[in-house]
């Protein structure tokens, strides 16, 4: 009865129209300049509706820095890039004291990290002390300096992109790092059919910025989308359904770290967001599926054994996702 009623809400059905048609218009703006790429936009949108960070994986050239500031700019807001590199100081990033001759006293002159959208260019490449500043922006959306506390204002959301080929430079992520990243989006190469698109539109020479690619998207737009996320409807047994996929990574004989019960929230967050982009005002199955697989591939570690079989963390998700029952 919940479920028709909510179904029944001629406010829900508008609220719903206008997050499609917002999530529309900023996949046709950033399809001005790249070719496919849907599942990542569509998980971008995802991620900026649920209010959670993003990592973006994949080789050099198949536009993970590109989408990243594409998406920026669809957004009425403000953006920051950092290019991260193994001399970078947790100052470059959070900003620093600087003492003030005329007051005789010291101010605190904030970073590129104070911005709405945060581009994190190769986040692996600068070392622990580096991505230890990271910690509490990224979770409390606060900085704490001299102890004195920032707050960031709203929208706040990191994009960070690394390379998984290139190990020579890099360092390794910590754990509870990747834990604050909503998603770890994997990218792929472009097919066959979409690589010739790619050709075609740029065959003329035409410079990447010269395509004009229009703001969308406003602050309080964002707000209202996310507003709308929270109105989503999800029955219990969805919610069982979660927990489920969730307390089988900490019991599967293929897995010797499993997700945390962050990974189940995200799960449910982010899939009322997709079922609200698909204009649906409750959650399926399905939904849960699509967002299983970038919420928990970063959050769980392979036993040696099997990585040693050349296994990837998607192959374990998709086998728990097979085995667990789907409420009707």
């Amino acid at each position: 009865m919940e479920q028709q009623s909510i179904l029944g809400n001629g406010e829900m059905q508008a609220d719903l129209t206008f997050i499609s048609n917002k999530s529309l218009e900023i996949k046709n703006e950033i399809g001005k300049v790249i070719v496919g790429q849907d599942r990542l936009i569509e998980l971008m949108l995802v991620g900026i509706y649920s209010g959670g960070h993003i990592l973006l994986e994949g080789v050099p050239g198949i536009a993970k820095t590109l989408a990243a500031k594409l998406l920026s700019k669809t957004i009425s807001t403000h953006f920051s890039r950092i290019q991260f590199t193994p001399d970078l100081m947790p100052s470059d990033v959070t900003g620093t004291s600087v003492f003030n001759l005329k007051s005789s006293e010291f101010n605190f002159v904030k970073g590129p990290i104070f911005s709405n959208i945060v581009l994190i260019d190769e986040i692996n490449r600068s070392p622990a002390k580096t991505q230890a500043a990271l910690f509490e922006v990224m979770e409390e959306r606060q900085i704490t300096t001299d102890g004195q506390t920032y707050k960031m204002d709203y929208p706040f959301f990191v994009l960070a992109t690394q390379n998984p080929i290139e190990q020579e430079g890099t360092y390794k992520l910590p754990e509870a790092q990747l834990d604050r990243f909503l998603f770890k989006i994997k990218l792929a190469y472009p097919t066959l059919e979409e690589e010739k698109q790619i050709l075609v539109r740029f065959k003329e020479g035409k410079p990447l910025h010269d395509f004009e690619v229009k703001a969308s998207i406003s602050v309080e737009d964002l707000k209202k989308c996310a507003d709308i996320v929270n109105k989503v409807y999800i029955k219990d047994e969805i919610l069982s359904y979660i927990a489920s996929i969730v307390n089988t990574t900490r019991n599967h004989s293929d897995i010797f770290l499993g997700a945390s019960p962050r990974a189940s929230l995200a799960i449910m967050k982010t899939s009322k967001a997709v079922a609200a982009m698909r204009g649906r005002s409750f959650v399926i199955p399905e939904d849960v599926q699509f967002v299983a697989y970038p919420v928990l591939n970063h959050r769980i570690i392979l036993t040696s054994e099997k990585e040693m079989e050349g296994a990837g963390t998607e192959d374990v998700i998709k086998n728990i996702i097979q085995t667990i029952e789907v409420p009707r």
